[in-house]
């Protein structure tokens, strides 16, 4: 019977600590790992990043192509472009003219 007694005695000395343990376990697992928790966070930062920059350089196309865009308009018509589009786009070439066809560049601008 002391030995019963002993047992209950230190088990009501480890239960307390032992569930308070347990519990600030769990609440720093899912702060860390959960779908709230610093690896999302971080995850998000760098996707956010990632977005961003993908956002900077689709304005800088749209600004470059708006600008090459008010060039065509009649008010302020740039010849020199004009004569470039209208060759591209029909295919056309001087009798006394070569064509040089140059690789792609990545990134580059598609005509």
């Amino acid at each position: 019977m002391a030995v019963a007694e002993t047992l209950q005695r230190y088990a009501r000395q480890v239960v307390r600590p032992v569930l308070c343990t347990l519990v600030v376990a769990y609440i720093a697992y899912h702060a860390v790992q959960g779908d709230r928790g610093l690896l999302a966070y971080f995850t998000y930062s760098q996707e956010l990043d990632r977005a961003a920059a993908t956002l900077d350089e689709v304005r800088r196309t749209r600004e470059r192509l708006a600008h090459r865009v008010a060039l065509l308009r009649p008010e302020s018509l740039d010849p020199d472009l004009l004569e470039e589009r209208a060759r591209i786009t029909l295919d056309l070439v001087g009798p006394n003219e070569f064509i040089v066809i140059l690789p792609a560049e990545p990134g580059g601008e598609a005509n």
